[in-house]
């Protein structure tokens, strides 16, 4: 595969996994728009590990706690900050893990892939964000993460299977009709992605690993770099940003692609 069509798959898949835009629906779109060839399967899960690693660098504080409270976690034990992470972060990923593999052993996940659905999803669910977010009250933070919220949050995340509605943004605006703060809906969103990034990338990689030549492993290689960059850039800022601002922006966006994306599926 071309360099830049490499460059380009891992840089729309960095810049969006963690902003509630859509990183799968974008990554739908760009062959579907531009002719250009799907990227495959392995480099979907390349630039999926790319990202993975991204989240983990930039909340390695509470991942290393986590991974360190599931000894504790395995014995029944959740006395620690860390094992209770490391089990709300198992709790929360459950739903969206269960769904995912009945959607793909059924064929219904490729049958979503279509700009209607993407141009409804991206609209639908970023006028959600919005509500969510303006409704929203602010009374709870990380440390009040609960079982029951996990829960709640891990069933908002399996809506985000449907391409279009982004992980982040559904888990966001589940957080936010919670009554998380922003950035505490936020970290908890992004700290939802690792076990979820993790199962779906060792299912989808068990399937293409025993296809996978040398040239796609190196493109696989190449995309996993440039997508950790892109990502982390782009995490950063979002974070960053959230000090001042609220997800308006990308609620605005959203309606215009959605609206966009719509025009051309009807006509």
């Amino acid at each position: 595969m071309p360099i830049l069509h490499l460059i380009l798959i891992a840089a729309i898949q960095g810049l969006t996994e963690f902003l509630p835009v859509s990183s799968s629906g974008h990554l739908i779109l760009l062959p579907a728009l531009t002719g250009l060839a799907d990227q495959g399967q392995v480099i979907d899960v390349a630039v999926h590990l790319g990202t993975l690693f991204a989240v983990i660098l930039y909340f390695w504080s509470d991942v290393r706690a986590a991974i360190l409270g599931l000894p504790q976690l395995m014995m029944g034990r959740i006395d620690t900050q860390g094992a209770k992470l490391a089990l709300l972060l198992l709790v929360s990923s459950i739903p969206v893990v269960a769904l995912g593999l009945i959607l793909h052993m059924t064929g219904l996940d490729e049958m979503m892939r279509s700009i209607k659905v993407i141009g409804w999803a991206m609209l639908v669910f970023g006028v959600l964000l919005y509500w969510s977010d303006q409704i929203g009250e602010t009374h709870q933070s990380q440390k009040d993460w609960s079982v029951q919220d996990a829960m709640i949050l891990g069933v908002w995340q399996s809506i985000a299977l449907i391409p279009g509605t982004s992980r982040s943004g559904i888990t966001i605006t589940g957080a936010r009709f919670l009554g998380y703060a922003r950035r505490d809906a936020a970290k908890l969103s992004m700290l939802m992605s690792i076990p979820t990034i993790i199962a779906s990338g060792a299912y989808l990689g068990s399937e293409v690993i025993i296809t996978a030549n040398t040239a796609l492993i190196r493109d696989g290689a190449i995309a996993a770099f440039f997508a950790f960059w892109a990502a982390l850039i782009a995490l950063s800022l979002m974070m960053r940003l959230l000090n001042s601002i609220s997800f308006t922006p990308y609620v605005i966006y959203r309606i215009i692609l959605g609206i966009a994306l719509l025009v051309i599926a009807y006509t």
